[in-house]
């Protein structure tokens, strides 16, 4: 019989593997964005926001005694690279990125709502409280990238359509 908190444990790895993949993802965009400061320095933000939820769920992890999945570590990262490596090979980079960056945090949203209930359901409380603090930084990405998407657009398609060479990052 699988337990509430085998449930829990599992899904905290998951996360961990999902905010390693996020910190990867995160900084090759952010090494790549040359000509949108704004984006830049809002993904930058959200780096060390990121670094942050790490430890916390790591933190969570080593209270049941249990360590992020190695390979589910080595997925999420392999992910992300190729991910990172496909936004170099295109041409609207800037949007493409954008787009992705806004589908990648509602999938985090609805990883920390599960777990908030995942974790209420095994009684453990601390986890819980956790989750509730990094949910609301996502949201606050998600939102931003979301409310900052056409101004994106409309900078990259006007210089795109100029020839620019800043049209990409």
């Amino acid at each position: 019989m699988t337990t509430p908190r085998d449930h829990l444990v599992d899904w905290l790895r998951d996360a961990y593997a999902m905010e390693k993949q996020a910190e990867t993802m995160l900084k090759a965009q952010s090494g790549r964005l040359e000509n949108y400061p704004e984006l830049r320095a809002r993904i930058d933000q959200h780096l060390e926001e990121t670094l942050g939820q790490q430890e916390l769920v790591g933190a969570c992890l080593e209270r049941y005694d249990a360590s992020p999945s190695a390979m589910k570590d080595m997925s999420a990262r392999m992910s992300a690279f190729m991910q990172g490596m496909g936004g170099m090979a295109v041409s609207d980079e800037v949007v493409k990125g954008g787009m992705a960056g806004y589908v990648f945090e509602n999938v985090e949203i609805a990883a920390y709502t599960a777990l908030i209930a995942a974790a209420h359901a095994a009684g453990d409380e601390q986890t819980r409280k956790v989750c509730e603090q990094i949910l609301p930084q996502e949201v606050a990405m998600a939102k931003w990238l979301l409310e900052h998407l056409p101004d994106t657009v409309t900078k990259f398609v006007a210089r795109s359509a100029a020839d620019r060479d800043d049209a990409k990052r």
